[in-house]
């Protein structure tokens, strides 16, 4: 698999993750629902389409219907005044107008054939939706009690996301309070032994052991002095008598 394929394929894993963890079950069924209301008023305003046409084609049919016993009676008025010219003209009229008859019956035939199948198909469809409306506050009822569930257990399990960053501030504070007991400790034990003040009077030990024999050297001849002035003899000598 080439570097853009497996790219793609990660970054649809990815997507898939956040959309699934993103979607609300209750969302959609409350998305769907809707949808199949806009359906069924679809449907509704369809078949009042329908009908308004049908409507108008029948009064079509009933003015044909007049117009037609209009010509007939035109026909025979025309007759009786020997006017047999008028009363054929008529009677051609009528035959179109019975022609245009024949013509709207059909297509009214054909739009109560549309509107049956759509007054069949509205009552399916609203079935359907009612159906599917209870089931949908099923599982929502369903949906909603098992979050509270897995949230109650999340909580009770301390596996939540939530729990989760306070349990990773716990032991963040525990690590800490540790590392400043054992310093605490540490330093009580350098105090102990003198090692911190030695560590921190800014000496090397070349300096600290000078510093004691000048120190030593200054006792001694502060202690000879002191003896001559009262006339003892010095250790030294003494010892050097023997």
């Amino acid at each position: 698999m080439s570097m853009f394929g497996r790219m793609n394929t990660i970054f649809q894993a990815k997507m898939s993750k956040v959309l699934d963890k993103a979607e609300d079950p209750n969302e959609t069924l409350d998305y769907s629902y809707e949808k199949q209301l806009q359906l069924l008023q679809n449907v509704r305003r369809g078949l009042a389409d329908l009908v308004t046409s049908k409507r108008r084609l029948q009064m079509q049919h009933d003015k044909l219907q007049s117009d037609m016993a209009h010509l007939d009676g035109q026909a025979q008025q025309a007759l009786q005044q020997n006017r047999e010219d008028l009363a054929r003209l008529a009677l051609q009229r009528k035959v179109s107008l019975q022609e245009q008859l024949s013509s709207l019956d059909t297509q009214v035939q054909q739009l109560e054939g549309q509107q049956q199948k759509l007054s069949d198909a509205e009552q399916r469809l609203q079935t359907k939706i009612e159906t599917f409306r209870t089931t949908k506050e099923t599982i929502k009822a369903q949906y909603t009690a098992s979050q509270a569930q897995v949230k109650i257990s999340e909580a009770a399990t301390g596996i939540s996301e939530e729990m989760a960053d306070v349990g990773l501030a716990v032991q963040r504070a525990q690590d800490k309070t540790e590392q400043m007991q054992a310093r605490a400790s540490a330093l009580d034990e350098l105090v102990d032994t003198g090692a911190l003040t030695q560590l921190g009077d800014g000496e090397s030990d070349i300096d600290r052991q000078l510093a004691q024999l000048s120190t030593g050297n200054d006792v001694d001849d502060q202690l000879a002095a002191m003896k001559a002035q009262l006339a003892l003899p010095d250790q030294k000598q003494a010892e050097a008598g023997k």
